[in-house]
């Protein structure tokens, strides 16, 4: 008998409950132009001249300045249903030195996250770098859906980011448009898409990290973070995007239910039912040899029900990364005692945003190194 190829509500709530009882360069060339490119009205004073390409509409009305080197755009894509953010936070001398690129670092953020989570991790806007923050959408998993008529409506992510955000960005701002200066970072959700976008566009990315990152579809611990998001059950993966303080309590939702099966498909690993699931894995051997230049960086703690699991993916990368040849960073910072006094090991900002501070200067030493 051929077992169901769909996971029930109960039955991920019960998968889900298991989970929870675990313990209960060069100078860069001219940034291209896009096809067809069409000026738009005026943008709030501050903010550099945009236009429309690469499919992407911008909405100038729907613009917010929340400072001087920090606003965000609303644009339109055939690729998403609805209207999506992109925040930007440019270097402090980015109007005062118009004859100087600069490289680009992607962050993105958790389930249930928005790009107003980059505000919990202040190294990431810094002096030496242009920071992009694109919506990913509350479960988006960085991924172009199967279904694309869910509740959700039309959801390419990894189109609307790699094919669209990406040459949009360099199109409009004075980037450093070369792998060597372009890093994608994330944490948990985003995790996930860091180093699968790496592995997808290898010639895109220099530089990635994972901060306690869904980064391994083999544990079906991970695969069913996933589907508790699909599903929205309460407790999923409780405070994947916490940008609250450790034990807040704070959980969040992830949107309208979409079938189980929606973003990979199904998850069961028999008759080859999971083959998207393991053709995205970013732990997958032949996903991580496409990492051979990249600069590959890991942070997890390991001291909570959902860091317990995160962790034990990343040292698996690691291993697996070891025995390629291929070298990385891993820092699992255990307790987190040693990594700051808001981190106690736990799944949020009070842990990422110290890593971040200590990975961000490593990052702007490598892009400067590139040159």
């Amino acid at each position: 008998m051929t077992p169901p190829q769909r996971l029930t509500a109960l039955g991920a709530a019960l998968v889900l409950a298991v989970l929870a009882g675990a313990g209960t360069a060069r100078a860069a060339p001219a940034p291209a132009t896009p096809a067809a490119a069409s000026p738009v009205q005026a943008l709030p004073a501050g903010v550099p001249p945009f236009v429309n390409g690469f499919g992407l509409t911008l909405l100038p009305e729907d613009t917010q300045v929340n400072g001087p080197t920090d606003f965000t755009l609303t644009v339109t894509t055939g690729q998403l249903s609805g209207k999506h953010k992109i925040r930007i936070l440019l270097p402090a001398t980015y109007a005062s030195d118009p004859g100087r690129r600069w490289p680009v670092t992607y962050f993105l953020h958790g389930g249930g996250g928005n790009v107003d989570d980059v505000m919990a991790a202040p190294a990431l806007h810094t002096a030496s770098m242009i920071t992009v923050v694109p919506d990913g959408g509350l479960k988006g998993w960085y991924a172009d859906w199967l279904m694309q008529n869910t509740a959700e409506g039309r959801a390419d992510w990894e189109t609307f980011h790699l094919t669209q955000v990406v040459p949009f960005i360099d199109a409009n701002l004075r980037t450093r448009a070369d792998r060597a200066q372009r890093a994608v970072v994330g944490v948990s959700m985003g995790g996930f898409g860091s180093l699968h976008y790496a592995q997808s566009r290898p010639e895109l990315f220099g530089h990635t990290a994972a901060l306690s990152g869904g980064i391994d579809f083999g544990m079906w611990q991970v695969r069913a973070a996933v589907l508790g998001t699909e599903l929205d059950l309460p407790g999923a993966w409780c405070a994947i995007s916490n940008s609250g303080s450790p034990g807040s309590g704070r959980c969040v939702g992830y949107g309208p239910v979409v079938d189980s099966d929606a973003i990979f498909g199904s998850p069961y690993p028999v008759f080859d039912a999971d083959r998207v699931w393991k053709a995205v894995d970013p732990a997958a051997p032949v996903n991580l040899a496409r990492l051979s230049r990249t600069d590959v960086t890991l942070y997890t703690g390991s001291d909570d029900l959902i860091d317990l699991h995160t962790a034990a993916a990343a040292h698996t990368v690691k291993a697996r990364l070891d025995k390629l040849g291929i070298a990385s960073r891993l820092v699992d910072y255990g307790d987190g005692a040693a990594l700051g006094p808001g981190c106690d090991g736990g799944h949020h900002y009070g842990c990422w945003a110290p890593a971040f501070a200590d990975y961000v200067p490593r990052l702007e030493a490598a892009f400067a190194a590139a040159g």
